[in-house]
């Protein structure tokens, strides 16, 4: 009789009783704390269903509320009447109604013998755990906390700012150094009786009483008082998400079970029949004695919790929408937005589609329908090219291309005529790159017969949108890959720009020069229509320099056949 159970119990209490039985089996004295919230009818259905276990106490019962000192006071009653009970005892081992051996009990029990004194218990000071949750570190410690988080969160919310406003801070009992961890310990008959047994222990309690949170602190800092030997961990393997909150284990889980190396695990969903018939049942054991090793599986548990704090990149979830930053990237893929080179050029898209193999889109955020590729009204994933739905969210709209059609480049055109509210989105997209020819809009109303009023007034309208566009693209905030070229930069020397475009998003035929570049739309007369804006008060600046008496496009030597070196 070396190891001696204390387990605190509060629900599932047939769950606990066979836990118990399997502890007793074992030859292990088990004391219960049974919460003094347990219904006074089920407690005695409880104690009397285990009355025939003859090394089996019930301890003075103790209301237990998350954070409180009940949690401190029960482990307390009931250590009391371990040590009192059963002087045999080396080690006593603090458990839950929910937790559950993980192997052979008698493991357990050699482990121990031959480490009679060494206290399992896992304590760190403030500075030195990353764990805390909730903003309050040493604070716990130095601050009182005499209402309920859970409860009342109001009053304790307003009680902590009350206490910074007026600078308030307790006395740390001399001698103590606050260390902090796991609630579930195992510690030697002698340090656990110089917990309760110190003459100091009534001022100990008092101050502890008003901790946050003390069944995490109070025998972790008391521990370092007495233990002649401490290895800072548990012995029971428990896990918690980002928020604090233990995860529970269910009939899914009973491999990742065996491959901690843990004895004991928390917190057993009750009507997990397959784990309690799998560890409980099987007397040979399926897990190897081994140092338990909790690490094994923290890889895992570290994935899942970013999987659900962060998610996959482009792809939304109940829990971080619709919080902007938390949706870990717009987008699930890299993406192309060329703006002004369907207008400069008559053929832009086929020609892009051919030179690189993706798939190239009209312009999606017009106002009249979304332009998908060879003039689809349906895209993967059921995306409609409706304007009106588009337009209810187009950041949604946006993420939803790129995730439905990921393993396959998307590039789409985008211009001032099209819808402006995803400007933001893409310029914070690091997955974008965008390519822009500033000032091109104005070729389709050069190209227009509409009255020149019209056309001035139009001009003017576009020209305010993309200049606003420009200014986002060039902002600080700006994560997107962008290239602006002035139109009259761009029709200059166009082959080094399509060049480079073709270049980053990659061609079927390698890094080869351009065998073939689009057909530029005929801009015979553009500046002298560029002049008569000018002349009508509508100042087209985006464009650049284009000459007035001779086209950028017409070139002071002969004409030459061209020709292709291969």
């Amino acid at each position: 009789m070396s190891v001696g159970i204390v387990m605190l119990v509060h629900t599932a209490l047939g769950r606990a009783e066979q836990v118990a039985r399997h502890w007793a089996a074992a030859g292990c004295p088990i004391v219960i704390h049974a919460d003094a919230n347990v219904p006074r009818a089920s407690y005695k259905a409880f104690t009397e269903a285990l009355s025939d276990l003859p090394d089996i106490r019930f301890s003075k019962r103790h209301r237990c509320e998350w954070g409180t000192w009940g949690l401190v006071a029960a482990s307390q009653a009931a250590s009391r009447v371990m040590l009192d009970e059963f002087p045999d005892v080396r080690h006593v081992y603090l458990a839950s109604g929910s937790c559950l051996p993980l192997r052979p009990v008698q493991e357990l029990l050699d482990y121990l013998a031959e480490r009679p004194q060494t206290d399992f218990i896992e304590s760190a000071t403030t500075a030195d755990v990353p764990w805390t949750i909730g903003g309050l570190d040493e604070e716990r410690f130095t601050l009182r906390f005499p209402f309920s988080w859970r409860k009342h969160r109001l009053l304790f919310d307003r009680y902590v700012q009350f206490q910074r406003l007026l600078g308030f801070k307790r006395k740390i009992p001399n001698g103590l150094v606050p260390h902090m961890g796991s609630q579930w310990w195992c510690l030697t008959r002698q340090t656990l009786s110089a917990i309760l047994d110190d003459p100091e222990r009534e001022r100990y309690d008092r101050y502890f009483k008003r901790v946050w949170i003390p069944d995490e602190s109070y025998f972790q800092t008391l521990a370092r008082q007495y233990s002649r030997q401490i290895e800072s961990r548990s012995l029971t393997l428990s896990k918690f998400d980002y928020q604090g909150k233990p995860h529970i284990f269910y009939d899914d889980h009973l491999q990742l079970l065996r491959r901690s190396d843990c004895f004991v695990a928390r917190k057993i969903w009750p009507h997990a029949n397959r784990l309690y018939e799998a560890f409980l049942t099987d007397e040979a054991g399926a897990m190897k004695k081994t140092e338990p090793n909790p690490g094994k599986i923290d890889r895992i548990f570290a994935k899942a919790v970013e999987r659900r704090t962060r998610g996959r990149t482009g792809l939304y979830m109940q829990s971080r929408f619709p919080v902007e930053t938390r949706e870990n990237g717009l987008t699930s893929a890299q993406y192309s937005v060329f703006q002004g080179f369907t207008e400069l050029f008559e053929d832009f898209e086929t020609w892009l589609s051919r030179m690189t193999g993706t798939r190239v889109h009209g312009h999606i955020f017009a106002p009249e329908r979304a332009e998908f590729s060879d003039g689809q009204t349906i895209m993967n994933g059921a995306l409609s090219d409706s304007a009106a739905l588009r337009d209810y969210n187009t950041r949604a709209f946006l993420a939803n291309l790129i995730w439905n059609t990921r393993g396959e480049r998307q590039c789409f055109q985008f211009g001032p005529r099209d819808n402006q509210k995803v400007n933001w989105d893409i310029a914070k997209d690091p997955n974008a790159q965008v390519s822009i020819i500033s000032g091109a809009w104005a070729v389709p109303l050069f190209q227009s017969n509409m009255n020149f009023a019209d056309i001035r007034r139009e001009a003017a309208r576009l020209q305010q949108i993309e200049s606003k566009h420009l200014e986002i693209l060039r902002s600080s905030w700006t994560k997107a890959r962008v290239r602006i070229w002035s139109m009259a930069e761009f029709v200059e020397a166009p082959m080094e720009p399509l060049q480079l475009i073709i270049d980053e998003i990659g061609s079927p035929q390698g890094s080869r020069g351009l065998a073939e570049v689009p057909r530029m739309a005929d801009l015979t007369g553009f500046g002298q229509f560029l002049q008569n804006l000018k002349n009508q008060g509508m100042h087209p600046y985006l464009m650049g320099n284009f000459p007035v008496s001779q086209d950028p496009q017409q070139s002071q030597q002969p004409k030459r056949k061209p020709y292709l070196v291969r």
